[in-house]
């Protein structure tokens, strides 16, 4: 049975339910330590009004206690919340887990705790030193980033050649895709062979320049051909009769892909960060603040497909 260290994210939002609501059913998949101390562990619970589940591991103290605010975007919370993912980080890199899956933070809490990362994916890059593949959705559709949190209007002078290439071919040896990648445009109609935009022309080059150099690695295994498609006109990528050829689709940016992809499989998608020495999966959305311990019942889908994707992949 895989160990899987499981950061709790922000405790004034609904991970922690999902931890306490789910942890039958997670330990009969896997064995799972909550980096989470004691006393923080049975103070959620207590505002929850939920019994603790028996068997639930904790580590050792190791950030401070503060007081559970619910819905409160908080730096105390955020500096819990980023103190249980690099502890989740540190069993990984020791090989005392097998993998890590991480409940959702809130980004303007990590920033008051003086946190500089934007997120987990960032911080993984930089712990890391490599190029960490944000990939998002569920075995129906994966859809990877090639940029993630930046303003719109950068997006096109991120497109270049090298770091392209470089993108396409370690998503390609991460992913492991079974079928043709998808490979979204940029603009409007693809460009219109340059009328609407000049970057395909650059995403074409990368597309040729990342399958000569997949195809010229000794190890390399063709499963199908091609292993990516030209530039799709991205307003119909993902309509069903196109959809339905491709299991993994690349978007140039966050919510050209995402859009798509949450208003398809929202309850069920799950975030898996690719080109890393670890494993580690998160459920694919937010603290969800506004129903934190209110008593409502959680969509758990997410969380658990988290869960089955390193069951999958490790």
């Amino acid at each position: 049975m895989r160990r899987v260290a499981i950061s709790v994210g922000d405790l004034n939002g609904i991970g922690i339910q999902l931890a306490i609501e789910n942890h039958h059913t997670i330990a009969q998949r896997v064995d799972p330590l909550y980096c989470i101390d004691r006393a923080m562990l049975e103070q959620a619970a207590q505002k929850l009004d939920l019994p603790l589940p028996q068997g639930m591991q904790t580590v050792k103290e190791f950030a401070p206690y503060f007081t559970i605010e619910a819905g409160i975007i908080s730096p105390q919370s955020g500096a819990y919340a980023y103190a249980s993912f690099t502890k989740a980080v540190e069993l990984a890199r020791t090989q005392s887990v097998d993998a890590i899956m991480t409940l959702p933070i809130h980004k303007k809490a990590w920033e008051l705790a003086g946190v500089t990362y934007k997120g987990h994916t960032d911080a993984l890059r930089d712990f890391f030193d490599a190029e960490a593949i944000m990939m998002l959705g569920c075995e129906a559709m994966y859809v990877a980033l090639f940029t993630e949190h930046i303003p719109l209007h950068a997006v096109a002078q991120q497109i270049e050649l090298s770091k392209l290439t470089r993108f396409l071919v370690d998503f390609y040896q991460t992913a492991k895709p079974q079928k043709t990648v998808a490979i979204l445009g940029l603009n409007p109609h693809a460009g219109d062979g340059g009328v609407l935009g000049e970057e395909e022309r650059i995403i074409s080059q990368a597309i040729t320049q990342a399958t000569q150099i997949l195809q010229s690695q000794e190890e390399f295994e063709v499963t199908h051909t091609p292993l990516f498609t030209p530039p799709l006109v991205p307003d119909v990528a993902f309509t069903p009769h196109i959809r339905q050829r491709y299991q993994h689709f690349i978007a140039m940016y966050h919510d050209q892909g995402l859009a798509p992809l949450k208003a398809l499989y929202f309850d069920e998608g799950i975030n898996i960060s690719l080109n890393l020495p670890i494993v580690r999966t998160s459920v694919d959305h937010g603290t969800a603040f506004d129903i934190a311990y209110q008593g409502e019942e959680l969509n758990a889908l997410s969380y658990r497909n988290a869960i089955d994707y390193i069951i999958q992949g490790v």
